[in-house]
C-alpha cells in the first residue's frame, strides 16, 4: 500500500496533527481523504518528495540474475564482453 501525505487546508483550523501534516497508508483504489481522521477539518493531499524503493542488502549472484531474466556479461578485454 502506498504512503500518502496530508496537511490541513487552512492553517488556522485543525488539530496539532493535521496542522503539521501526517502520513497514512491507504489502498490505491480508495479516493483521497478530504477530512482529518481526528478533528474532521478539511485536508489536502501533498506531493511526496521521497520515493519508495526496494532495499537490496546484497548484490545479486550470477545465477539469481539469470533466473530473474537478466543477461550477465563479463569483461574479457578492452571493449570485449562475454556472455556468461
Amino acid at each position: 500500500m502506498p504512503l500518502y501525505e496530508y496537511i490541513s487546508s487552512d492553517p488556522e483550523q485543525g488539530c496539532r496533527i493535521c496542522k503539521k501534516g501526517f502520513e497514512i497508508r491507504r489502498p490505491v483504489t480508495r479516493p483521497p481523504m478530504e477530512t482529518c481522521p481526528l478533528c474532521k477539518s478539511p485536508v489536502k493531499k501533498l506531493i511526496s518528495k521521497g520515493i519508495s524503493t526496494p532495499k537490496i542488502s546484497a548484490p545479486l549472484s550470477v545465477s539469481k540474475a539469470k533466473s530473474a531474466g537478466f543477461t550477465v556479461l563479463e569483461k574479457r578485454d578492452e571493449g570485449v564482453y562475454e556472455k556468461l
